[in-house]
């Protein structure tokens, strides 16, 4: 498999090369071409870089990064650029070796490993492995953003005051956005204050807001869930009665139906929740087509389900304004 992700790779860098060949040698491209993995990653890279970048994003609306396999028009696309930015900790497993190979004459900026180790939670699949959903957490976020701005800046030293200013304004509605969920989140009653959902992509948040979260499947969607652990679920939802299981955009819904049906026959009705943006983010062009409107989306739906209150408006007036 490694043979041939190498060959496929050396075929296209060759066509890529002879593109550049036809390219001046002296005209270096302004903005930088960035290519991103994940639309959340490249909402990073947008806010910080500014009109100093040009980001283009592999992985769109739904599509699941534990799963997908890069094509030969992605690689040929991460050739082109001038640099990729991934979230790394595994998340996009399936680029590990085209990243080697690019890594070898371009920079690969893997921001989510940036993150100080002592701030990771373990995959509850692969213990030596770390949960990659980072983002879940805005206040986790900063660091990544940092590590977003730190690489932009040590590729394009002079548009390090741009870089720096991109930063510090993202940051700061990150922690407005931090502070919105924190209000909203504390107002669930406790014994009702347990996230269900499809899949373990909520660990990072639970931890920021005192939740506590179950999901189906694991940390990775490829790890699947089987009988016992639907039932184990069932259970679990009519001992502690559940009031709301969720969705997710990027996630079959055929365990959280199961898990459903299971608790209608033993007469326990649990509603599903609205749909949750965890490895994606909504359709570009949206609110939730970006990182602020995503978790905005997410706070306020898990808020209103599970009987808590939302304030009507919070960071740029537009927090909780999810139906």
């Amino acid at each position: 498999m490694v043979d041939e992700t190498r060959r496929s790779f050396l075929l296209i860098a060759g066509f890529a090369a002879l593109l550049g060949a036809a390219t001046p040698a002296h005209a270096q491209p302004s903005p930088l071409n960035v290519v991103a993995t994940t639309a959340i990653v490249g909402d990073a890279v947008r806010a910080v870089g500014g009109e100093r970048v040009k980001v283009e994003v592999l992985l769109g609306e739904g599509v699941d990064p534990h799963l997908y396999k890069p094509t030969r028009a992605d690689t040929a696309k991460m050739l082109r650029a001038d640099m990729v930015f991934a979230n790394g900790l595994n998340l996009e497993a399936q680029f590990r070796d085209t990243f080697e190979q690019l890594a070898k004459t371009k920079p690969v900026v893997l921001a989510g490993e940036a993150l100080p180790k002592d701030l990771l939670l373990a995959d509850e699949d692969y213990k030596d492995k770390p949960d990659p959903h980072v983002w879940m957490d805005p206040e986790l976020w900063t660091g990544v953003v940092a590590a977003v701005r730190d690489a932009l800046a040590a590729r394009l030293p002079a548009g390090k005051p741009a870089f720096d200013q991109g930063h510090d304004a993202y940051v700061a509605e990150l922690r407005r956005l931090s502070a919105y969920a924190k209000e909203a989140l504390a107002s669930i009653p406790r014994e009702k204050r347990l996230l269900l959902t499809a899949h373990d992509a909520f660990s990072y948040f639970a931890r920021a807001y005192a939740m506590e979260v179950i999901g189906i499947q694991g940390v990775s969607t490829e790890s699947e869930a089987g009988l016992k652990k639907i039932e184990e679920v069932v259970s679990l939802v009519i001992e502690r009665k559940i009031p709301a299981i969720f969705v997710e955009s990027s996630v079959s819904d055929r365990n959280v139906k199961a898990v459903v049906e299971g608790a209608a026959r033993r007469g326990h009705k649990i509603e599903i929740g609205a749909e949750l943006f965890s490895d994606a983010m909504g359709a570009p062009g949206t609110y939730e087509g970006t990182y602020l409107g995503m978790i905005d989306h997410n706070v306020t739906t898990i808020t209103r389900a599970l009987g808590g209150q939302a304030p009507a408006r919070g960071v740029n007036g537009r927090l909780g304004a999810a139906g």
